[in-house]
């Protein structure tokens, strides 16, 4: 059985750009093109670029009980949540472990979408549904095509009304170039950015035609790795490469809760009886490491996995790094023990090709006040 067993119709696209389509989650998905990243980087920070994230799961959820399973299932208050509007949340186990992050739409009444990534968020919501009058129902025709940059809005408001009217985590049914989708404005990048959710067989003309009328605005085809810079000065995070799932602990199994990643945010003020919810509220202040920045010296970025210690005792591991070639830095995001998430903490990063000096920085490293995304008009 091979490893990719769903397909993106942009597939023959991706294959032209030089991708191998690498899998994630079950998809064929565009991790490298046949040019250099940093053009893809530059291009979403200053303009924009296109992305095919169809590899996440989408998740259709309706029925009179639908609030109740999403409210059972997840960190936040659904009942917040009004049409047209969507949240980020998190999804934890009995243990009060993050099992999967997501972003809920509230589509009408009963009808929401979840979109999740290559965590279990599915079959969570799945098992949930027992006994319960709701439908859950995976829809793998549904493409997104992620329109990321500064630029992405006015490009958009050619052709579809309303849309710089669209606040952020808002999402509206309309039409573009005549064929129906539903328009986010969501994204993973830190910039103001969204997504277009349209059917597999309108995926191609939609992707054809923004990069070619946008090409003169430097709006150009950006890989799914790319993401991977911007995350990292965007603290975004992405199960399970900043996870104890790839990071085991030495003396116990995977699982990190809220407090150490730095999404306790996630949990709507005062829920309880989400599950993993008692757990999760007896866990604080018990943490083992949190995630946290790591400014390096110089401008090599660190490898992937590269050991961090502090006065020659391993206190940490790099989980995703970068240079940016905007402002010429040289960052990544790690687990660091929590007497070291300290801004300013002096820590030395082992990579192969030898060490280099950095210091403790807190996340984000771009746009902390979320101005970017939010940004209205």
């Amino acid at each position: 059985m091979t490893a990719s067993w769903r397909f993106s119709t942009l597939a023959d696209r991706h294959r032209a750009l030089g991708s191998k389509l690498e899998d994630w989650s079950g998809m064929g998905t565009a991790w490298s093109y046949d040019k250099d990243a940093d053009e893809e980087y530059t291009a979403i920070r200053t303009k924009a670029g296109l992305m095919d994230v169809s590899g996440l799961k989408k998740v259709h959820i309706t029925g009179p009980h639908a609030s109740h399973l999403i409210d059972l299932c997840t960190t936040r208050d659904v009942e917040k949540i009004y049409p047209g509007k969507s949240v980020y949340a998190c999804m934890l186990n009995e243990a009060g472990k993050f099992t999967d992050d997501c972003v809920i739409y509230r589509i009408s009444t009963n009808s929401w979408m979840v979109v999740h990534g290559s965590g279990t968020g599915h079959e969570e919501l799945t098992r949930a549904s027992i006994g319960r009058d709701v439908s859950v129902r995976f829809d793998d025709n549904l493409h997104d095509l992620s329109l990321q940059g500064p630029t992405a809005v006015d490009y958009l408001a050619k052709h579809v009304p309303g849309i710089r009217d669209l606040n952020y985590f808002h999402h509206m049914q309309t039409q573009l170039f005549g064929l129906p989708v539903m328009i986010s404005r969501t994204g993973y990048t830190g910039e103001r950015g969204y997504e277009i959710f349209c059917r597999g067989q309108d995926a191609g003309t939609i992707w054809d035609r923004i990069l070619a009328e946008g090409k003169a605005d430097g709006i150009i085809p950006c890989r799914f790795t790319t993401l991977d810079m911007l995350r990292v000065e965007s603290y975004l995070l992405f199960y399970p490469y900043d996870n104890s799932q790839k990071y085991p602990f030495e003396n116990e199994g995977p699982g990190d809760t809220l407090w150490e990643l730095g999404l306790d945010f996630t949990v709507s003020p005062g829920k309880t009886g989400f599950r993993g919810a008692e757990e999760h509220y007896r866990l604080k202040g018990k943490e083992r490491f949190k995630i946290f920045g790591v400014l390096l010296d110089g401008t090599k970025p660190a490898d992937e996995g590269a050991p961090i210690y502090r006065n020659g005792k391993k206190v940490g591991v790099v989980t995703c790094a970068m240079y940016s070639p905007l402002v010429k830095k040289s960052m990544g995001i790690a687990r660091l023990d929590v007497d070291c998430a300290v801004v300013g903490t002096e820590l030395e990063i082992r990579n192969a090709s030898g060490s280099v000096k950095a210091t403790a920085q807190a996340l984000p490293f771009d746009d902390p006040k979320k101005l970017k995304r939010t940004a209205k008009g």
